[in-house]
C-alpha cells in the first residue's frame, strides 16, 4: 500500500515537472489521429471486412485526405495550444479547421464528379472520417487536461465555496472557479433568491433557498461565498453579506458583464465585497430634468478637481452635457489622471485643465477672466484634522482665504451659482479644520445678501474611500497583516459613498436659490471599530486571530462623534427627501469682513495661538478637544467669568 501511494506521489511530481509538449509532437499526434480516423472510416464502410477493401483506391484517397488535413493543421495551427489548458477557443479552432478541410474535400469531390461522373471519395467515408477525427482530437485534448487537473489538484487544498445565484452569472462563476489554475475550489451549493429553483440540481450541484444560507454556513466548513447575481437589491445583498460575516466567511462578488474581458469571466475578476455595500442606504433619486436645465451648455469651474470629491463631481457633471468643465487644482499627477479618465473612459472632451492654488488671487482671477464660468463647485480644501491642527496657518490660508478668493471673484465676474463643499466638522467645531470651514460658510452666506451670485453650502460627513478617510488606511493595514488602528472604541462617524455625496451636492446646487446651508441625510452614525471589524472579515481574516485591532487614543482636535447641525439650528424640508435646509444664524457681511481682515493681520505675525484665539472669537462655539489650544478656551472662559462678575458688581 505504501509503495502504491509512493508511486502515485512520484507520478504526480513527474507530471508537475513536465514542460509543455513541443509543437511538432502535437502536430505528429494530430497526423496520426487523422490516419486513425481514415482507418475507422474505411472499416465502417466495409463492415470491418478487410477482404472488401480496394487497397489501390484507399491509398489514393488517403493521400488526398491526409494532404488536405496536414495543410489545414499547419494553416489553422491546431498544434499551438497548450493541451493541459485546453479551453473553448481550442475546441472551436479544431472545429473550424476540420470543417474547412471537409469543405475543401467536398469541393474536390464535386469537381471530380463533374469530369468523371463519379465521386473520388465516397461521401459516407468523408462524413465518418470528419466525425471521428473531430471527436478524437477534442476528446484526447480534454482527457489530457482532466488528467493533469486531477493529479495537480491532488496536492492543492480544496476550498469550499457557495455561489449565490444560479442564473448565467452563477454558471459563469462556477466555470471560472472550476478552471482556476492557482487554487482548487469545491462548489458545495447554489443559493438562489428564486425559491422555485430550490431542490433542483445544476451541473451536479444542488440549489437551495436563500434562507438556507445560514444553515449551510453552519453545517459545512465554507471558505468563500461568491455573490453572482446580475441584479440584486441592495438590502438583499447586504443581508447576505451580514450572514456571511456572522460566520467569518469571506465574501466575493462577480462584477457586471461590462468589466469582463472578451465577454469571459475569469477568476481574477471575482473580487472582495466593498465595505460600501454594507451601508444601510437606499438609492438616491435625482431630479435629472432640473439638473440638466441648470447645467446644460454651461461653463462650470470645479476647484479641487483632482481630489476625491472634486473629481467625482467632474465625472457626474459629464452626463449633463455642459459646454465646458474647468478642472482647477494644484496637484499635477492627480489632474493628469482625471484628464486621462475623462478622455478614455468617459469619451468627454469638453474640458480644460488649469493648474494653480486657490490661495493665489491673481492666478484664480486669470481663470475667471479667461473662461467666465457660469457655475462654481468649490471643493478645494485642506480636510485632514490632525494636519490642520498641527499647521493651522496653512489650513486658514486655503480653507478660509482660498474660499474668499474664489467667492469674491465669483461675484466680480458674475457667476450664477457658487456651491461650496463643507463638512459636519463645521458644526460645533472642536478642531481648527472644522472652524476654518465654519468661517468660510459664514463668509459666503453673508456675501450672498450683497451680490447677484447665489451662494450655497453643502454639509456632509465622512466619505468612504476619499483621500485621508479611514477606509484606505484600514485597507493598507489589513494588507500589511495588521494591526488595524482605531483611535477610540466608542468613536462614531457619519459615512457616505463618494458618488452618493456628489450626487447630493449637484442636487442641492439645483435646489438652492442662495444663502442656504444644505445638510444631507447621513443615515445612522457608524462605530469606527465596527467598521474595522467588518473590513477585516470582508478581507477573509478573523478579528483577534489573524489581525488585531489596537486603540491609539484620540488625535488632536478629534471628538468622539460628529454633529450635522449646531444645537441652536433647526432644519427645514426641501423637495428632496435626502436633503434638509439648515436654519442658521445670519451674519452681517461688513462685520464678518472686518473680522476676517483682523484675522489676516494676526496671521502675518505668525503666532498660531493668537490666530486660533481670533478664530474662537469669530466662532464662539469652537471649543478645542484633545488639543494644545484648549488653553485658550480656559483663558476666554476666565475672561468671560471676570466680565460677568464685574457686571454683577456694577449692577
Amino acid at each position: 500500500m505504501v509503495a502504491f501511494v509512493s508511486h502515485g506521489i512520484n507520478r504526480m511530481r513527474v507530471l508537475q515537472k513536465i514542460s509543455y509538449t513541443p509543437r511538432w509532437i502535437i502536430f505528429a499526434i494530430d497526423v496520426c489521429l487523422s490516419l486513425f480516423s481514415i482507418a475507422i472510416a474505411c472499416l465502417v464502410l466495409t463492415n470491418f471486412q478487410l477482404d472488401k477493401i480496394v487497397w489501390n483506391s484507399l491509398v489514393k484517397i488517403m493521400m488526398v485526405v491526409m494532404g488536405v488535413r496536414v495543410i489545414s493543421f499547419i494553416l489553422g495551427r491546431t498544434y499551438s495550444g497548450i493541451i493541459r489548458y485546453t479551453g473553448t477557443e481550442d475546441v472551436l479552432r479544431i472545429f473550424y479547421v476540420l470543417t474547412a478541410g471537409e469543405l475543401v474535400l467536398l469541393l474536390f469531390n464535386a469537381g471530380f464528379f463533374i469530369f468523371d461522373q463519379t465521386f473520388f471519395i465516397p461521401l459516407g467515408f468523408l462524413l465518418i472520417e470528419y466525425m471521428v477525427l473531430m471527436c478524437i482530437m477534442t476528446v484526447s485534448r480534454l482527457f489530457v487536461k482532466i488528467t493533469f487537473a486531477q493529479y495537480l489538484d491532488a496536492e492543492k487544498v480544496k476550498k469550499n465555496v457557495i455561489i449565490c445565484g444560479s442564473d448565467e452569472y452563477g454558471m459563469m462563476a462556477k466555470h471560472a472557479l472550476d478552471n482556476a489554475v492557482d487554487a482548487s475550489y469545491n462548489i458545495l451549493a447554489f443559493v438562489d433568491m428564486n425559491d422555485k429553483k430550490a431542490g433542483k440540481v445544476l451541473e451536479g450541484v444542488k440549489i437551495y433557498k436563500s434562507q438556507a444560507l445560514a444553515y449551510l454556513l453552519k453545517r459545512y466548513n465554507v471558505d468563500k461565498v461568491v455573490i453572482a447575481k446580475k441584479l440584486l437589491a441592495q438590502d438583499k445583498k447586504r443581508k447576505l453579506i451580514e450572514t456571511c460575516l456572522k460566520y467569518n466567511v469571506n465574501v466575493l462578488e462577480v462584477p457586471q458583464f461590462e468589466s469582463w474581458i472578451n465577454g469571459e469571466l475569469n477568476i481574477r475578476h471575482i473580487k472582495n465585497i466593498k465595505i460600501e455595500d454594507l451601508l444601510d442606504r437606499g438609492v438616491i433619486e435625482l431630479d435629472d430634468n432640473a439638473l440638466r436645465k441648470q447645467l446644460l451648455n454651461k461653463t462650470i469651474l470645479v476647484t479641487g478637481a483632482a481630489g476625491s470629491i472634486g473629481s467625482e463631481i467632474v465625472r457626474q457633471l459629464t452626463r449633463f452635457k455642459p459646454a465646458r468643465i474647468i478642472l482647477f487644482d494644484e496637484a499635477e499627477s492627480p489632474l493628469y489622471d482625471i484628464q486621462l479618465e475623462l478622455s478614455e473612459k468617459f469619451r468627454f472632451n469638453d474640458y480644460v485643465i488649469e493648474m494653480g492654488d486657490v490661495r493665489e488671487y491673481q492666478r484664480v482671477e486669470k481663470v475667471f477672466l479667461k473662461y467666465k464660468p457660469d457655475i462654481v463647485y468649490h471643493a478645494a480644501a485642506y480636510k485632514h484634522v490632525p494636519m490642520v491642527e498641527l499647521l493651522p496657518l496653512e489650513g486658514i490660508k486655503t480653507n478660509v482665504f482660498g474660499t474668499k478668493n474664489v467667492a469674491d471673484l465669483a461675484v466680480k465676474y458674475g457667476v450664477d451659482k457658487f456651491v461650496m463643499i463643507s463638512t459636519d466638522k463645521a458644526v460645533n467645531p472642536t478642531n481648527v479644520m472644522g472652524c476654518t470651514k465654519r468661517i468660510a460658510e459664514i463668509y459666503i452666506q453673508s456675501l450672498n445678501s450683497k451680490s447677484e451670485t447665489s451662494f450655497i453650502t453643502t454639509r456632509f460627513g465622512n466619505v468612504l474611500g476619499s483621500n485621508g478617510s479611514v477606509i484606505p488606511r484600514f485597507t493598507k493595514q489589513i494588507e500589511a497583516g495588521g494591526p488595524v488602528t482605531v483611535t477610540h472604541p466608542d468613536i462614531t462617524r457619519f459615512f457616505m459613498t463618494i458618488p452618493e455625496a456628489c450626487q447630493l451636492v449637484l442636487q442641492a446646487g439645483a435646489l438652492g436659490e442662495g444663502g442656504e446651508i444644505f445638510v444631507f441625510d447621513m443615515g445612522e452614525s457608524v462605530k469606527i471599530v465596527d467598521l474595522a471589524r467588518k473590513m477585516i472579515k470582508l478581507s477573509g481574516f478573523e478579528v483577534g486571530k489573524d489581525i488585531h485591532i489596537v486603540f491609539t487614543g484620540l488625535r488632536p482636535g478629534e471628538k468622539l462623534y460628529e454633529e450635522v447641525l449646531n444645537v441652536k439650528e433647526t432644519t427645514l424640508p426641501t423637495p428632496h427627501k435626502r436633503i434638509k435646509r439648515a436654519k442658521v444664524r445670519e451674519y452681517d457681511f461688513e462685520e464678518i469682513k472686518c473680522e476676517m481682515q483682523e484675522l489676516s493681520e494676526i496671521m502675518k505675525e505668525g503666532n498660531t495661538f493668537e490666530v486660533v484665539r481670533k478664530m474662537k472669537l469669530i466662532v464662539p462655539e469652537f471649543k478645542s478637544k484633545n488639543s494644545v489650544y484648549e488653553e485658550i478656551d480656559f483663558q476666554l472662559e476666565a475672561v468671560k467669568m471676570e466680565y460677568i462678575m464685574e457686571k454683577a458688581v456694577r449692577e
